[in-house]
C-alpha cells in the first residue's frame, strides 16, 4: 500500500525532527519510523469503518421515512440500499475484518454524531437522490460508494474525525484514497483477509525506507563533505535545513539503492520540495542534485542495475 514516496517524507521528517529535538535519539526516531509505518494502514482500515458506519446510518432513516404519516413521494420510495446491498454486507459480514477493527482498538475512536452529519450531508447530493430512485446493481452500488467517498474526502467532518486520530491524514491521503478505492471496488471479495494485503511491504518500508533513514543519518558528515563543492558561492549553513535534508538523502538513493533509476530520485526530492519546502527549494535542489549526480557518475559511486536503470 504505501509507496516510496510516502516513505521519503516519512524520513525526511523525522531527519528534521533529529535535527531540531535534541533529546531525541536516533533509536527513538527509528521506533517512531516504525509506528509511523504501520499507522498509515491503521488509517486505511480507519477510513474503511467509517465508510461502513456512514452507510450503516441509511437504516433508521429509511425506517424514519417509511414511518411517516404524511410521507412525500421520495419518502415512498426511500429505501436502505445504501447499506443493505452486496458490496456493504459483504464487508459488514465479513469476520476477519471485524476482529481487524477490534484488534486496532477502534471501538473508542468513531464519532457517531459527526458521523450522522456527513450521512445527512450526503443524502442531499443529487448521486444519492438519483441512486434512491434507480434500480440497484452491483455497479450502480460501487459507483455511489466511491461518490460518497469522494464527498467525505471534501467533508469538514469526515476531515475532522481522521484529523484527531491521525496527524499523518494530510501526508497520507492520496495512498489512502488509492487503497480505499481498491478495496471497494474488489467487494464482494472471495479472500476475507483482502485487507492484509494493503499493509506495508518490508521491501519498500524495511530495505528501502528504514536503510535510508539510518544512512542519512549516521553518514551526515560525510554527505555534507560531498554537497560543499557544489554549492558554489553558497554558505551551507545558509541552505535551508529541510532542504540540505532532502539533498543528502538523494545521494544516499543515488548511491546506495542501484533498484531505483537516478532520475527517478532526482524527479522525486524535485517534487516533495515543491510541497514542502520553501518556494525556491524546487529549483535549487534540482540544480544541486543535477551537479552532484555527474559528478558521483563521474567518480564510479553511482552503479545502477536491472532492466531500465541505466539512467
Amino acid at each position: 500500500m504505501i509507496s516510496r514516496r510516502n516513505v521519503r517524507i516519512k524520513v525526511m521528517q523525522l531527519l528534521f525532527a533529529l535535527s531540531r529535538d535534541e533529546d531525541l535519539t536516533f533509536d527513538l526516531a527509528k521506533s517512531r519510523y516504525w509506528e509511523i509505518i504501520n499507522s498509515s494502514y491503521t488509517l486505511m482500515i480507519f477510513n474503511l469503518l467509517n465508510i461502513l458506519e456512514i452507510c450503516r446510518a441509511n437504516v433508521d432513516d429509511a425506517e424514519k421515512r417509511g414511518s411517516k404519516y404524511l410521507p412525500t413521494e421520495y419518502d415512498k420510495i426511500f429505501s436502505d440500499k445504501l447499506w443493505n446491498n452486496p458490496l456493504i454486507q459483504a464487508l459488514d459480514k465479513n469476520s476477519e475484518l471485524k476482529k481487524e477493527f477490534k484488534n486496532l482498538g477502534f471501538e473508542n475512536l468513531l464519532n457517531s454524531d459527526l458521523l450522522a452529519k456527513i450521512y445527512t450531508e450526503f443524502t442531499k447530493e443529487e448521486s444519492f437522490i438519483e441512486f434512491q430512485k434507480a434500480t440497484v446493481s452491483n455497479e450502480s452500488v460501487l459507483e455511489i460508494l466511491l461518490e460518497l467517498y469522494r464527498f467525505c474526502r471534501k467533508n469538514e467532518y469526515f476531515n475532522e474525525i481522521m484529523e484527531d486520530q491521525f496527524p499523518s491524514w494530510l501526508d497520507d491521503k492520496s495512498l489512502i484514497v488509492g487503497s480505499i478505492k481498491k478495496c471497494l471496488k474488489c467487494q464482494p471479495a472471495e479472500d476475507p483477509l483482502f485487507f492484509k494485503k494493503f499493509k506495508p511491504e518490508d521491501e519498500t518500508v524495511k530495505e528501502f525506507g528504514e536503510e535510508l533513514l539510518s544512512a542519512a543519518y549516521t553518514k551526515d558528515e560525510d554527505l555534507l563533505a560531498m554537497i560543499k563543492p557544489t554549492l558554489e558561492n553558497w554558505d551551507h549553513e545558509r541552505v535551508a535545513i529541510l532542504d540540505m535534508i532532502l539533498i543528502k538523502m538523494a545521494i544516499c538513493e543515488f548511491t546506495m539503492f542501484p533498484s531505483i533509476p537516478s532520475k527517478v530520485t532526482l524527479n522525486e526530492y524535485v517534487e516533495i520540495a515543491k510541497n514542502y519546502s520553501t518556494a525556491k527549494s524546487k529549483d535549487f535542489i534540482n540544480g544541486i542534485l543535477d551537479k552532484l549526480l555527474n559528478e558521483l557518475t563521474k567518480e564510479g559511486k553511482v552503479i545502477k542495475s536491472g532492466r531500465g536503470l541505466l539512467d
